[in-house]
């Protein structure tokens, strides 16, 4: 195995040629109580240690996305990191958090999912500001997750599955918020810096309510 470690948002740490039954051996060992985050790619594992820029991005994106859900009457299942793997392309991810909005009612009365079974996410957000050396594109074009968010500390980057060719294009419209100017999630993240995250959600569900249809 050999190992390489960053510490600054998140403290990465990378490890190479972990078979499959490792890695399902560290979800058990490690169980659900913890903050560090698993990536499996085809032998290839990150362990992802997420600090607090990193934490408080993810959690007030998530309280965006809630507040789009309330506004706009939108059935919302969030998962936070729930754990996706799949044994035959020998991938598995643990996102910043992750949404079922088209096929919530599909999974709206269960707590554990499988995804031999049940759909993916519809949406899934990656915090990452390090630039992580594991690419997470590929595990959840796998997995056949519409769309993806990565966001980098400065700015918002969307990414949509292309199915012809299961890979991720970047786009500059939402699949699920077409509405909503990217720049403008980036934007309330520096405002509750200033103004505080209660002031600057209240402003933010001031602007999506001009987008509730009439």
């Amino acid at each position: 195995m050999t190992t390489s470690t960053l510490f600054l948002p998140e403290q990465r740490t990378l490890l190479k040629q972990v078979s499959w039954k490792t890695f399902i051996n560290l979800l058990t060992d490690l169980g659900n109580n913890r903050s560090a985050r698993l990536y499996y790619d085809q032998g290839v594992l990150e362990i992802m240690t997420p600090l607090g820029e990193h934490e408080n991005n993810n959690r007030f994106i998530d309280d965006l996305i809630r507040a789009i859900a309330d506004e706009l009457n939108l059935n919302l299942k969030k998962m936070g990191s729930l754990t996706l793997k799949r044994e035959e392309v020998l991938k598995g991810a643990e996102p910043d958090s992750c949404y079922y909005l088209e096929n919530e009612s599909l999974v709206r009365n269960q707590q554990n999912i499988d995804l031999v079974s049940d759909p993916p996410p519809d949406l899934v957000l990656e915090i990452d500001i390090t630039s992580s050396s594991l690419d997470k594109r590929p595990i959840y074009a796998a997995f056949g997750v519409p769309e993806l968010w990565r966001y980098n500390g400065r700015k918002l980057e969307v990414f949509i599955l292309d199915k012809t060719t299961q890979s991720y294009q970047q786009v500059t419209q939402s699949l699920h918020f077409p509405w909503l100017p990217l720049e403008i999630i980036p934007q309330y993240i520096r405002q509750s810096l200033i103004d505080g995250e209660t002031a600057t959600l209240k402003a933010f569900r001031s602007f999506v309510r001009q987008f509730i249809p009439c």
